[in-house]
């Protein structure tokens, strides 16, 4: 990762990430293709429903994974690798413990927690039988993207992406199979989506077959003070994920007022059609990640700033492709989970997803600029992005615009989020950069 290569670098790390995070999305679009196809619109809703709870278990081991794996990466940065297998086993200690919780969880309480949720009498038996299904691998699902960020830190992208892709191709098949030919409906696309994290783990034990990796299993202690750098490293990324699943949650109430059944599904479909998107510039971030933390604990500032300019171009020109794709093709795309060929159905996703896709010229700026300053060991400015995008912003604006606007209130509300997002990331930007702590701003004003 030295200055003659960076951008050959930024463009490995960054093209394997997005299709790694590419491949994870696809996990749960999956299921909604198949559910929506195979179980019918109720299913559907039902799947919208409980997707806020599985974003807190995604969120976890992305917490865990990412803020790991950046700690990680500054140890080796900084020469110490015995202290990168320590901060390998404390993540380990957590996540197990996380995992064994939310299994827990979901085995004794699912059925009251899909009631909370605002499942119908229609909704309980389906939402129920997914969301016990899918807490039940709970443990898998966080150890998974604990060891795609391990690994894909100590020098193995293409192992990362392979296994995430592996995972996603798998899910999709054995979704197939389990919703169509063996008729095991909402169980079949829960169970499926469950099997993929152990696929993937069994492909990235490669890494330590091949005996390619510097962190390992070892004796160690757990230490309370290097789990706070841990979360607080990656706190950005659970906020991202969580909050995704929260505002699903307040967007679910909310249309429900308005729109019903029907307008849940509507926006089952933009938000899982978003979740690619936001995939993709997700895939961005995490790319930069393991360069940025290692030239950072290397002191290199030359490459922080390449690796900041070129990043903050992709997620610019990703956000126009999405915005233009969303609002060209947006009767086909929203046909293709209408099964039924329900109408009323068809005309709100397709409004909503015309308004709804502008959130995206301002979206990827924001989500790289959050993990980029948690990589310069700017965690605090990095939580502010996160948790304005996240819920200080959307939810108050969530709460007033549709009382005025009603459904076009709702869509308009992640758009005018990220925009005003956007003014507080460069804000963020300007000052992290101009911090003498770091010199960021002798590189930029010198070249």
């Amino acid at each position: 990762m030295n200055q003659k290569n960076i951008y050959q670098t930024f463009a490995r790390y960054v093209s394997l990430n997005v299709l790694s995070m590419l491949g994870l999305s696809l996990y749960i679009l999956a299921d909604t293709f198949f559910i929506a196809n195979g179980v019918g619109s109720s299913g559907l809703v039902a799947l919208n429903l409980v997707l806020p709870v599985y974003s807190v278990v995604n969120g976890t081991g992305l917490m865990l994974g990412i803020g790991g794996a950046t700690r990680f990466s500054i140890a080796v940065g900084e020469g110490n690798r015995t202290l990168g297998s320590k901060i390998f086993m404390d993540v380990l200690y957590v996540a197990l413990f996380a995992g064994i919780l939310f299994t827990v969880v979901g085995v004794f309480f699912s059925k009251q927690i899909v009631i909370m949720l605002g499942a119908s009498e229609q909704i309980i038996p389906l939402a129920d039988t997914y969301l016990k299904t899918i807490l039940s691998f709970s443990v898998v699902f966080i150890l998974n993207n604990i060891l795609v960020c391990f690994v894909r830190n100590d020098n193995n992208p293409h192992l990362a992406m392979a296994a995430m892709l592996s995972a996603s191709v798998s899910n999709i098949v054995l979704d197939y199979l389990f919703v169509y030919p063996c008729g095991m409906g909402m169980f079949g696309a829960a169970f499926a989506t469950g099997l993929a994290p152990i696929i993937s783990m069994s492909l990235l034990s490669i890494h330590f077959i091949c005996k390619k990796n510097s962190f390992a299993l070892c004796r160690s202690r757990f230490k309370v003070t290097e789990l706070n750098h841990i979360i607080l490293s990656g706190v950005p990324a659970f906020i991202n994920e969580v909050s995704t699943g929260l505002i699903m949650l307040l967007f679910n109430f909310i249309i429900l007022g308005i729109s019903g059944d029907t307008g849940v599904g509507a926006y089952g479909i933009i938000t899982n059609i978003a979740l690619i998107c936001i995939a993709m510039f997700t895939g961005v971030a995490q790319g930069i990640q393991p360069i940025v933390s290692l030239n950072f604990g290397q002191k290199n500032t030359a490459n922080i700033k390449k690796v900041l300019l070129a990043s903050s171009g992709v997620a610019v020109v990703l956000g126009v492709v999405f915005y233009f794709v969303g609002t060209l093709f947006t009767s086909p795309i929203v046909a293709v989970f209408n099964g039924e060929g329900d109408l009323q159905l068809a005309e709100i996703a397709a409004y909503g997803m015309r308004i709804y896709f502008i959130a995206f010229l301002f979206m990827g700026i924001n989500i790289v600029m959050s993990a980029f300053l948690a990589c310069i060991a700017k965690p605090r400015q990095a939580l502010l992005i996160s948790a304005m995008r996240g819920f200080a912003v959307v939810v108050p604006l969530l709460l007033v615009l549709p009382r005025f606007y009603g459904m076009t209130g709702v869509w308009l509300a992640i758009p005018l989020t990220e925009l005003i997002t956007l003014g507080v990331s460069l804000v963020c930007l300007f000052l992290s950069l101009k911090h003498r702590g770091y010199e960021l701003h002798k590189t930029l004003g010198s070249e």
